[in-house]
């Protein structure tokens, strides 16, 4: 078994959305200026031998020509290079779109969710509470402002079969999904336990930045239940010791570079 990172771009953003109040202001500087940052925007493919499995899907690549509202699209913006676009990046493990059958989504924010068109024939996992908030929120009202970090259009794409998940499972040997809520009602974490290198735990953006993980753990700016999130932290701290794991955050940009990426591999 194999897993590629692939190297889908990059957004920028107030750092105060990565982990809350990381700029404040005090009596000598009342109006403190932000730290505008880059983000990672990564994907997850693993190599296995029942069959290549695709976690998480970044951004559309139209993001920033209309796709994503316009307030999104100026609290969030999102640049690749064409190297860096979904097809490309498949392509460096030698895939293309229609040999991947099994698609595991983290949550369905916009940068989770965005190239779902590219696998209408696949089978499509994700957490049924996230699920049911994601498509709550875009079809309650035709404005776009209130449907939160989810893009209507990701949510509609049809696809062979949505798989709800409800609880932590093996979805094949050596892989297993675990339930992270907190930053939306409910985030799939991906852990994956590799023969040379151990295992990796992908808790996407219920661990965002190596800060959220402390110890002590703290809060991002984007949290749907804040006493779950900071149980999830724990959850996947307590995987970490249980398999003495290595954790991949998924929007730290220090901690990406130091990241295997496509078309090198973990194994």
């Amino acid at each position: 078994m194999k897993v590629y990172v692939l190297d889908t771009g990059w957004l920028e953003c107030d750092e105060n959305w990565m982990v809350a109040q990381s700029v404040l202001g005090s009596v000598s500087n009342k109006t403190p200026q932000v730290n505008w940052i880059k983000i990672p925007v990564y994907a997850v493919l693993i190599d296995h031998p029942q069959g290549k499995i695709l976690y998480d899907l970044g951004c559309h690549p139209d993001a920033m020509n209309g796709y994503w509202p316009a307030g999104l699209a100026s609290v969030f913006p999102f640049y690749y290079e064409e190297s860096q676009s979904f097809v490309s990046q498949l392509a460096l493990t030698g895939t293309k779109p229609e040999d991947i059958k099994t698609i595991v989504v983290s949550h369905l924010h916009l940068d989770h969710a965005g190239n779902m068109h590219l696998f209408k024939h696949a089978d499509v996992y994700v957490h049924r509470q996230d699920f049911i908030y994601g498509q709550t929120l875009v079809h309650l009202s035709p404005d776009p402002a209130t449907h939160g970090a989810y893009v209507k259009a990701d949510l509609e794409v049809p696809v062979k079969q949505y798989h709800l998940v409800d609880e932590d499972f093996e979805l094949v040997p050596g892989v297993e999904l675990i339930s992270l809520p907190g930053h939306t009602p409910g985030v799939l974490g991906l852990i994956v336990h590799l023969e040379k290198e151990g295992t990796l735990i992908f808790p996407q953006d219920a661990v965002y930045d190596r800060r959220n993980y402390g110890p002590p753990a703290k809060a991002s700016g984007i949290v749907y239940d804040s006493i779950e999130f900071f149980k999830s932290i724990e959850k996947v701290r307590k995987y970490a010791e249980k398999y003495n794991a290595k954790v991949m955050f998924s929007h730290d940009m220090e901690f990406f570079k130091t990241m295997k990426v496509a078309p090198d591999f973990y194994e």
